[in-house]
């Protein structure tokens, strides 16, 4: 089984990094987290056109089809710059509602392939991600999934880009099938993780090479070196574990990619603060946008244990 991305696959990639180099993402990340969605709309707009959320969308809703392994490659690069907004919660609802009546289906999916919607979706007894951003709002109850009429206040985050809110009881209740699409929001979290990592792991690179202590790059020094070569080693043994998983999209082996692309995402976001010192706690510099995510991502929809005993109920192995 080859782990490798296709020709177009990677043209994919590089198309959307582009997209997103060019969106100056740390101006429409503190915009968001204040509040102000207004660029960040824009952003996903440019996003839908190029047909992220659409391949969680079945062609018969206006979608691409169900196509994980493109969607993984997609949200890679949304974690590697950082994009705010319920990214996740979207692609989940979309898994949700192709299970619901044809009527109910033909009504919301082609709104959120076409990036017209955002969605969230709220776990039982937790709090919706922007939900005070989202039109489509999910709430997951004892007796199933309804459609929230609205929201509550904006709630205090770690990560001020995650604006957490609890939505309003009651609403439509949809007869739904939930346990596909907690896979692909594991899947889409664990992309987004994978990508977060490298982000920190590249401009901790970057970092150590230009900062200077006994007159020589800090990056020269055995002990960084070592800690960064950790890291390296982390992500990219997530990386296949999440690629793998697209093509299977079995659910010990999301959780396997989950807990491993959050783990090292978040071990590299602890190396990326201690090796930029005291700079790297500053709110005002750009690294803090990637730390916090990287921490809450690793326990959005489902935290390293709860994965690790999925995998080990499921496979016997319990090195995990």
């Amino acid at each position: 089984m080859r782990f490798l991305l296709d020709a177009e696959q990677r043209a994919f990639a590089a198309s959307l990094d582009a997209l997103l180099a060019a969106a100056d993402t740390p101006a429409v990340i503190r915009d968001w987290s204040r509040g102000d969605h207004a660029s960040g709309r824009a952003l996903w707009s440019r996003l839908a056109a190029a047909g992220v959320f659409a391949l969680a969308v079945p062609e018969a809703y206006e979608g691409l089809g169900l196509r994980p392994a493109e969607l993984a490659v997609a949200f890679v690069e949304l974690g590697r710059h950082a994009v705010p907004g319920p990214l996740v919660e979207t692609v989940t609802a979309a898994v949700l509602l192709k299970g619901a009546a044809p009527e109910t289906a033909r009504s919301l999916l082609p709104g959120l392939a076409s990036g017209r919607t955002t969605a969230t979706v709220a776990p039982a007894g937790g709090y919706a991600l922007d939900g005070d951003a989202a039109a489509l709002r999910l709430a997951c109850t004892r007796d199933g999934i309804r459609l929230s009429p609205g929201h509550g206040p904006v709630l205090p985050s770690l990560d001020p880009a995650r604006r957490l809110t609890p939505l309003v009881p009651g609403g439509e209740l949809l007869d739904l099938p939930t346990e596909e699409a907690l896979t692909w929001a594991r899947l889409a979290t664990a992309a987004q993780a994978l990508g977060v990592g490298l982000a920190l792991l590249d401009r901790t690179v970057g970092y150590v090479k230009q900062r200077t202590q006994f007159g020589v790059p800090v990056g020269s020094f055995q002990a960084v070196k070592h800690r960064l070569a950790e890291a390296k080693t982390a992500l990219e043994f997530a990386r296949p574990l999440l690629f793998g998983a697209a093509l299977t999209l079995r659910p010990p082996d999301v959780a396997a990619a989950k807990a491993a692309a959050c783990e090292a995402a978040y071990a590299t976001a602890r190396t990326a603060l201690q090796l930029h010192g005291a700079i790297g706690y500053t709110a005002e510099y750009g690294l803090s946008l990637w730390l916090t995510k990287a921490r809450a991502l690793r326990t959005a929809w489902g935290d390293p244990q709860e994965c690790r005993a999925l995998v080990v109920s499921a496979t016997g192995d319990r090195r995990w």
